[in-house]
Parts: structure tokens; sequence; C-alpha cells
């Protein structure tokens, strides 16, 4: 691997951790949240649009088979991401606004802990299934 590969290798990623330092500082500016987040979004859309084009491209170019073998074994990594990335944010949803409730419920009512933790536990659950399911697409590659 040389030099250039490298580089070409972590330029997405220094795009994208630049890109996070732009938004903290804007909203540390006054800037709302809204604002960077959408901000974010962009940017991970850039890169990802980049990320997938660019190699597509070259092979067209050069004639050279497409990196990662075929285009299945990419939509499947990208399916696995995509599983698991999604259902921890939903996941992530889920327990920022249950845990809360599940604490107040059992500082009211500490015989309500048992059925407060039910639903925190719900919550986590979804982001085990997504990961379970990107497992289950990443076996059958190969």
């Amino acid at each position: 691997m040389t030099v250039f590969d490298f580089l070409m290798m972590a330029l997405p990623v220094v795009f994208l951790i630049g890109s996070v330092l732009a938004a903290v500082k804007a909203v540390s500016r006054g800037k709302s949240r809204k604002t960077a987040t959408l901000m974010q979004l962009a940017s991970f859309g850039f890169v990802f649009a980049v990320c997938m084009i660019c190699p597509f491209a070259v092979s067209a170019a050069t004639g050279a088979p497409a990196p990662m073998g075929s285009g299945a074994d990419g939509m499947a990594f990208i399916g696995a991401a995509a599983a698991t990335g999604l259902s921890c944010i939903g996941g992530g949803i889920a327990v920022g606004n249950a845990a809360p409730a599940a604490i107040g419920a059992t500082s009211e009512d500490p015989k309500a802990f048992g059925k407060a933790i039910i639903f925190v536990a719900l919550g986590e659950g979804i982001a085990l299934y997504g990961m379970l399911i990107s497992i289950m697409i990443l076996s059958k590659i190969g």
C-alpha cells in the first residue's frame, strides 16, 4: 500500500471529522441543533456518494474488475451496515425516552422498577435485532 492509497482511504474520515468539528463549533456559536444535524447528514451523504461512485468509475475507466468482488457483495455489506446503524439509532431513541421515564417512575414508587426496566430493555432489544440481521446477511456472503 502506497502513501497515496492511504491518503485516499483516510480522506473521507478526515472530511467527516472536520464536519463534526464544524457542527460543534456552529452550535457553540448559537446556531440551531437542527441546522447542525442537517449539515452532518449532508456531509455523510456526500462522502457516501463519493465512496460508492469512485470505485465503479475507476473500474469502468481502467477495465479492471470492481473492488470487493461482485456488486451483490457490496450491496450486502451496505444492507448489513444499514440494518445495524438504523436499528442502533432507533434503539438509542427508544432508550433515551424510556430510561428517564423509568427513573421517574422508580423514584415515585420503588415497586415500579421491574415494570419500568422492561420498557428500557425492549428499546435495547431493537439494536440487538438489527445486529442479528446484519450477522445473518454477512454469513450469506462468501
